[in-house]
């Protein structure tokens, strides 16, 4: 049996553009379009609580409101959704609602397309009037149900099922009188029987003095929705919260995919070119390296290996390397002539591992910016290890 239900689309200005009754498995074509959906709660089914309880916030607060507000339940809290509201007059107001119920709702609505769901009790959604009670009555047949809101923070819900139909007004709002015992009450009803409630207050006088009828409109439900201050979708953890609608980006997605797909077998293949690349040329170096030195058995670094064999051949024929210490020795004493500061304050020449390291006198000032740049001129570098040290290396 399909589950009817009133309904209405408003835009987000709260106009209502639409309203009317259907099947919920009608609704989807509207349920996708819309970008939020919000369920109002019938009153009965959700009980407010005003609990005082201590200073917390956030996860704390979540944690803690099962045990605070067990002792008022008739259920077990696990099998509910709680969640905490506005604090009001040092009391916090407290709903409560069937957890399978609302996850079925939810589970409905995400099945039709829904993407951002909220649920608010009705009662809240009444319109707040001081001193005077709101209520507004909703009916099925022979069957009717009541939402009263009696405070700022507090209300409740009562379901009517009269004895005849044509009774169902008159015991309403004798059920409303009696849970609302002293305050005046602004009862809404439906357009199409306010004549009928009328009728039935005027056979009881006492309840025409009490009780002032409206007719209900949608407007009034879509502006009390934004403003009753509980959603409770809060407490049924991230996975009822809002959804991402992917579908308008799938093919953004997909192309974005296919990009980065292209790219990265690009990418691969201009490794691939590279690595054998490097690979010829490595071989290539070994090859040469093979036919000036077929007598060398062990090949590790080709290239480093050709530079200690010509440099070990000059040295044989009697030219001097670049790292040689007669080398660095006299390319030092050409760079310290160009600079023109005197003779070198030389104290001690040391030469190790090719590099050349002299220690300077005591107390000698040496401008090193001049010698570096005449050195660098002649393919050496100089650094200074410590004050007073410097070391000569070819840049060969």
């Amino acid at each position: 049996m399909p589950l009817y239900c009133h309904y209405a689309v408003a835009s987000a200005s709260g106009a209502v553009e639409r309203e009317g009754v259907a099947a919920l498995s009608e609704l989807a074509e509207q349920v996708k379009r819309a970008q939020r959906v919000v369920l109002l709660l019938a009153a009965s089914d959700v009980t407010l609580l005003r609990v005082k309880m201590p200073p917390l916030s956030g996860a704390k607060l979540r944690a803690a409101l099962p045990n605070l507000v067990e002792d008022r339940l008739m259920s077990d809290p696990e099998e509910c959704v709680v969640v905490a509201g506005d604090m009001h007059a040092g009391l916090r107001t407290v709903a409560v609602v069937g957890r399978n119920w609302l996850e079925l709702l939810i589970r409905t609505l995400r099945s039709l397309g829904a993407r951002n769901i909220s649920a608010v009790p009705s009662q809240l959604c009444l319109p707040y009037q001081g001193d005077t009670a709101s209520a507004a009555v909703s009916e099925h047949g022979p069957e009717a149900d009541l939402a009263v809101r009696v405070a700022e923070q507090d209300g409740l819900g009562l379901s009517i099922i009269a004895d005849q139909p044509e009774s169902l007004a008159f015991e309403a709002m004798q059920s409303l009188a009696a849970v609302v015992p002293a305050a005046p009450i602004a009862l809404y009803v439906p357009q199409s029987r306010v004549r009928d409630y009328q009728e039935s207050l005027h056979v009881a006088p006492t309840l025409e003095q009490r009780i002032t009828l409206h007719a209900d409109s949608w407007q009034r439900w879509v502006a009390g929705a934004g403003k009753a201050g509980v959603d409770l979708i809060a407490g049924m953890g991230s996975g009822a919260g809002p959804q991402f609608d992917w579908k308008p980006w799938r093919w953004p997605l997909v192309i974005g995919a296919a990009v980065l797909l292209v790219n990265v077998i690009g990418l691969n293949v201009d490794w691939l070119r590279l690595k054998r690349e490097a690979s010829a040329l490595s071989n290539g170096m070994v090859q040469t390296y093979r036919a000036a030195f077929p007598k060398d058995p062990v090949i590790i670094d080709p290239l480093a290996q050709l530079r200690q064999k010509m440099a070990g051949a000059q040295r044989d024929s009697g030219q001097l390397a670049p790292d040689d210490f007669l080398a660095l020795a006299s390319a030092f004493s050409e760079a310290w002539a160009s600079t023109g500061q005197g003779p070198a304050p030389v104290a001690s020449l040391e030469y190790r591992d090719r590099s050349l390291t002299v220690k300077l006198k005591p107390g000698t000032s040496a401008s090193m910016e001049q010698l570096k740049t005449a050195l660098s001129s002649r393919n050496l570098s100089l650094t200074q290890s410590t004050a007073g040290v410097w070391q000569i290396r070819s840049g060969k």
